[in-house]
C-alpha cells in the first residue's frame, strides 16, 4: 500500500511550475531482526544463484506479472528460463534473460524499504509514493541518490545544472541505450542524468510478508504499472 502523497501539477507536455519534494531513503528492515536477517539470507541466495531457495521461499501465490497466475512454478521458470519455453527466435536469449531476472530482483531487494499498513515490507522505497492520476507513470523515474548531477547537456562534460537527491522526475522519452537522459523536473527545470541514477516508477518491486507460521517469505516481485 503506497503512504505518500505526491503532488505534481502538471503533465510533461504542458508544464506548471510546482513545488519540488525529496524522498530520502529509510530502510525500515531493521524494525524487525527476524525479517533483516531473512532478507540477508535471501540476498546470499540469490548471490549464489540458489533456484531451490528461491523457490521455497516463495508465498503460494507469489504475485509475479499482471497477466499470469504466478505462484512458484511460475518463478522457477523466471528465474531458470528453459529456452525450450521460449519461441525458437529468442531461444539464444535465454541466458541473458535468466541472468537479468537474477540482476533485477538482487537490485531490487538490496533497496530500503518500508512496512505497509497490513505489515507487508515493500521495496524500493520509492514505491510508496502515490503518482497523480494526471501523470503517466511510465514517464516517472526516481532519483536514486544524494548530489546526482543534473547536467546542461548530455555528457560527463556537460555544464552543470545543479544537484539532485531523491527526486521524482519525468522522462518524456526514456532512450535505454542512451547514457543520459533528457529529464523534466517538477518546478519546470530541463536536463541531462546519468541513467543509471534513474528508476522507472513501474520498475520492479518486492514484498516480503510473515505467514501464519511466523516465516519470511517473498510474496510479490512485478514490474509495470
Amino acid at each position: 500500500m503506497k503512504l505518500i502523497c505526491f503532488l505534481l501539477a502538471t503533465l510533461v507536455c504542458n508544464p506548471v511550475l510546482a513545488q519540488r519534494q525529496s524522498f530520502p531513503p529509510i530502510d525500515q528492515a531493521d524494525r524487525d531482526p527476524s525479517l533483516a536477517e531473512f532478507r540477508a539470507t535471501l540476498l546470499e541466495r540469490i548471490a549464489a544463484r540458489d533456484t531451490e531457495f528461491l523457490v521455497a521461499s516463495a508465498c503460494p501465490d507469489i504475485y509475479l506479472s499482471h497477466g499470469t497466475a504466478g505462484g512458484p512454478k511460475e518463478f522457477r521458470l523466471n528465474l531458470t528460463v528453459p529456452p525450450e519455453t521460449l519461441d525458437e527466435e529468442f531461444r539464444h536469449e535465454a541466458v541473458d534473460l535468466r541472468e537479468s531476472y537474477w540482476t533485477d530482483l538482487e537490485t531490487t531487494l538490496s533497496q530500503p524499504g518500508y512496512f505497509d499498513e497490513q505489515g507487508e515490507f515493500w521495496m524500493p522505497h520509492p514505491w510508496k509514493i502515490t503518482l497523480p492520476a494526471s501523470l503517466d507513470p511510465f514517464t516517472a523515474f526516481f532519483v536514486m541518490g544524494e548530489n546526482v548531477s543534473l547536467r546542461q547537456s548530455p555528457s560527463r562534460d556537460g555544464a552543470l545544472t545543479e544537484l539532485i537527491s531523491h527526486e521524482v522526475v519525468i522522462v518524456p522519452d526514456y532512450l535505454p541505450e542512451h547514457e543520459y537522459q533528457k529529464i523534466w523536473l517538477t518546478d519546470g527545470t530541463t536536463g541531462y542524468m546519468h541513467r543509471d541514477y534513474l528508476w522507472s516508477m513501474v520498475g520492479y518491486r518486492a514484498a516480503l510478508v510473515k505467514s501464519d507460521g511466523g516465516d519470511w517469505q517473498i510474496c510479490t516481485f512485478v514490474t509495470g504499472d
